[in-house]
């Protein structure tokens, strides 16, 4: 059964489409005792046709599911011209960013192309109409920040003979054929589609000089994915990197789905070392700067603080006495999840109100954070 909880949850949030909650909606009302269905069964001779009309009488929202925490300040962003459905704004120089509200992007006007960073897929050819709307160069490279096809599975809609440019572990992730590892198509759940293969790529250092234009990209290990880089322009002192930092806001859950935990908490440290003032971060609403990155760095450490408290004293014993020995994974998931919500309760404590989202994210960071104490 779905429970109005989840549902709330998501209206309150605001990040879906009309059909998602239509859909949804449909599902509670069949599985829940607040909605009448009556069902009128047309029978015809070749085919059984079930005509089905569901009235609503009256959805209950339980105060379980208002207990949703508001947005603090720090979670708002800048308004999206609704006419346009996307914001484009110049960061000095000749360099540029764009966001549709959800995803980033950032690129640079050359005098002898431009240079494309990312290609969400929700952006889409919105994309080009922001390029358009500040210059008519076309684009001549493309620089792929990772590999995965959120922020890249529109690449394709560039010209084909511009040069790509990529760190070689994100080439290579971009390489492996259709089969076991690739069963659908890249990008097809997130609105995407294959991309062009890099063209040009390199290890750790790689200066691009178009026209009057640097950008330095930069690898310093797997803080999302293996090939995450930095890309910093000098002369904007504008640093982009993807999905560790999300301004005013706790993290997309999972740490953002990190595939190194160690690493992504020294990303806080590495992103320091640069002299930016502002940041590209690839989600929201809303550009970085140096003092978003040092209170999610904050945050951070204090949830792995937390899970440490959590793991010395979360009582694996008393858990085992209520569960019994027997089935191994029962015991083992409550302990871990007793754990994770110690660690969180722990963490919502203090945070709650200062960071958007951080009652619906931080027992997920938690289990990455317990996993990585307990295991890297």
């Amino acid at each position: 059964m779905i429970s109005t909880r989840i549902l709330t949850k998501l209206v309150l949030n605001g990040r879906f489409q009309l059909i998602a909650v239509f859909t949804l909606f449909l599902i509670l009302a069949a599985c829940t005792s607040e909605v009448e269905v009556t069902r009128q069964v047309e029978v015809t001779r070749e085919v059984e046709v079930i005509k089905e009309v569901e009235v609503v009488k009256e959805v209950i929202v339980t105060p379980e599911a208002q207990a949703v925490a508001p947005l603090p300040e720090t979670a708002s962003g800048a308004a999206i011209p609704q006419d346009k459905g996307y914001l484009v704004e110049d960061l000095g120089d000749g360099l540029y960013w764009v966001t549709e509200g959800n995803y980033q992007a950032m690129f640079l006007t050359t005098g002898e192309g431009v240079i494309a960073v990312d290609a969400p897929p929700s952006i889409g050819e919105k994309y080009l109409k922001a390029i358009a709307e500040v210059t008519d160069e076309p684009v001549t490279h493309v620089i792929y920040s990772h590999s995965h096809a959120d922020h890249i599975g529109a690449a394709g809609m560039f010209p084909s003979d511009a040069v790509y440019i990529a760190h070689e572990d994100t080439a290579s992730q971009l390489a492996r054929p259709n089969g076991p590892q690739r069963p659908v198509p890249f990008g097809t759940f997130v609105g995407g589609s294959p991309v062009p293969p890099p063209t040009v790529t390199f290890s750790d250092k790689y200066t691009l000089t178009v026209g009057s234009q640097t950008l330095e990209l930069e690898y310093k290990g797997p803080n999302h994915e293996k090939g995450n880089i930095f890309i910093y322009a000098p002369k904007q002192k504008v640093l982009l990197l993807i999905d560790i930092i999300f301004p005013g806001w706790s993290p997309f859950f999972e740490l953002a789905v990190t595939e190194d935990t160690p690493a992504f908490i020294q990303a806080h440290d590495d992103i320091l070392s640069f002299d930016f003032d502002v940041m590209v971060t690839g989600h929201w609403d809303r550009l970085a700067t140096r003092g978003d990155v040092e209170i999610q760095q904050e945050y951070v450490l204090d949830m792995q603080a937390n899970a440490v408290q959590a793991l010395k004293t979360v009582d694996f014993m008393a858990i085992a006495g209520s569960t019994g020995f027997e089935n191994r994974m029962l015991l083992f998931g409550t302990y871990l999840d007793a754990v994770a919500k110690e660690c969180a309760d722990l963490t919502i404590a203090k945070w709650g109100g200062r960071l958007g989202a951080v009652d619906l994210a931080s027992e997920s960071h938690c289990n990455r954070l317990m996993e990585s104490l307990r295991i890297d």
